[in-house]
């Protein structure tokens, strides 16, 4: 029934936008903000996939002759859905050659035995691995190793204490929560952070290089795990009293159950290595090289014809990755940057951006609540609805906010956005929380009970870094 009031209310909420003006806009603002609340609500109510409707203003836009086809499809080929690309493609050849699985292990293998030292190496591992693969990947790898582990506990008698059902709540939500944080850490960790990439360069001609964004939402990434493990398992979960050396022994058995490190995964690790030191150095390199002109787009853009082009075993030709194996990335999601990214030019070129910028203005309202209200907004919206989506929406809005108060834009829209990777409340909020939730072993009000504690948490981080760290960094 959602879907179906979603389907209708979507484009009658257009027209209205079209028939009734608020008479204080332009004509084809009133465009842009009847798609504007068309795409949201098909966004929110998953009317249909969300990447269908990222492709909306291909057609909307020209047809109401808010910017020509040519303008609205150049959105789609931003530098910025390259860089995801090649991130994807990335993350394609580590789960191929199972490297990601390996590199979960050893870190999970190296932590101990004791529950606690066990949840922190699931932690740790799953968030070291969202900083390069998707979330969802994550999770989907460690949940199996995870039901391993929890079942040694109730091989003897097939019943839980209430120990061992803290540990086993700690475990899950664990890893859906380092699984969610863990893509902070990177541009390409996490989708919204590549939408803001997207809109800082398209809209302002502003850069933030992978190591920029790395000073920042690498130590953020690093609190808040250290947070989530402190919350859950000295507060929430607390497991004292559990013994179980057999967990180690399962754990090195499933790494040799990988054997010896493969050609193919040598092969990835080296190309891996390679793109990340680049990524990293690329501005020292640049200021040696000065003609070389190194991008982020073009590190991830080679790191993705490497792995098609450069073959593990020369002689027999033998490549890693073949065309056909893309069928398994992301391609919506790559859309949905496009579509996020027409609706901002869509909000520039009309004048919403500038007419949001003068009424904040007007109003003289207090820059640290506004900032700690939109934080707040960000973060509680996103446990109901795509971080993309919502990021692609409210971002060109911040960004107006930030002018209309005179603070750089980037002091506002890196926490913002930072906010709406930060949903640990409900199942729905993201693809990890409703992996671990099917898993059976958490309730919803479980999740929530701990979920709102470290949303509070992160909102309070995300202030402290508003007013004093990020104008240190930029």
């Amino acid at each position: 029934m959602t879907k179906k009031i979603g389907l209708l209310l979507g484009p009658l909420g257009f027209l209205f936008f079209i028939l009734f003006p608020l008479g204080e806009l332009p004509p084809k603002a009133e465009v842009v903000l009847g798609l504007a609340f068309w795409m949201v609500s098909w966004w929110m109510t998953e009317a249909v996939s969300i990447s269908v409707t990222a492709l909306l203003p291909l057609v909307i836009f020209p047809l109401f002759d808010v910017m020509s086809m040519n303008e609205v499809g150049a959105n789609y080929g931003s530098s910025i859905v390259f860089l995801f690309f090649g991130g994807f493609v990335l993350a394609l050849a580590l789960e191929k050659v199972n490297l990601h699985k390996r590199i979960a292990l050893t870190i999970i293998h190296k932590t101990g035995t004791t529950p606690n030292r066990v949840i922190l190496g699931f932690m740790l591992a799953t968030a070291f691995m969202s900083m390069w693969i998707s979330n969802t990947a994550s999770t989907v790898v460690m949940l199996p190793i995870a039901l391993s582990v929890i079942q040694l506990l109730v091989k003897s008698d097939g019943v839980f204490t209430k120990q061992e059902q803290h540990f086993s709540l700690s475990v899950m939500l664990g890893i859906a929560f380092s699984a969610n944080a863990g893509g902070i850490a990177t541009v390409i960790g996490t989708p919204p952070n590549s939408v803001l990439i997207g809109l800082l360069e398209n809209e302002y001609n502003m850069e933030i290089s992978f190591l920029k964004w790395m000073v920042i939402g690498l130590p953020f990434s690093a609190l808040m795990i250290a947070v989530i493990y402190v919350v859950l398992t000295r507060w929430m979960f607390p497991n004292q009293g559990i013994e179980f050396a057999s967990s180690n022994e399962l754990i090195a058995q499933k790494l040799a159950d990988l054997g010896p490190t493969t050609p193919e995964e040598k092969h990835v690790l080296r190309i891996f290595a390679i793109t990340v030191f680049l990524w990293v150095f690329r501005s020292l390199i640049n200021s040696i090289f000065p003609t070389l002109g190194l991008s982020d787009t073009m590190i991830s853009m080679g790191c993705a014809i490497a792995l098609f082009s450069i073959p593990f075993q020369f002689k027999a030709g033998v490549f890693l990755l073949k065309w056909e194996d893309t069928s398994k990335l992301a391609w919506g999601i790559l859309i949905l940057f496009g579509g996020g990214l027409a609706l901002a030019k869509g909000m520039s070129a009309t004048g919403i951006v500038s007419l949001i910028t003068d009424a904040i203005a007007a109003a003289n309202l207090n820059v640290l609540l506004t900032a700690t209200l939109l934080i707040l907004l960000m973060l509680f919206m996103t446990e109901l609805m795509s971080n993309v989506a919502l990021v692609a929406v409210l971002a060109p809005v911040v960004a107006g906010i930030a002018l209309g108060l005179e603070v750089p834009i980037l002091y506002l829209l890196i926490p913002v956005t930072m906010a709406s990777s930060c949903a640990f409340m409900l199942p729905m909020a993201t693809p990890p929380n409703a992996i671990v939730f099917a898993s059976g072993y958490i309730k919803v009000a479980q999740m929530a009970r701990v979920g709102i504690f470290i949303n509070l948490i992160a909102v309070a981080f995300l202030v402290v870094l508003f007013q004093y760290i990020i104008p240190l960094v930029f």
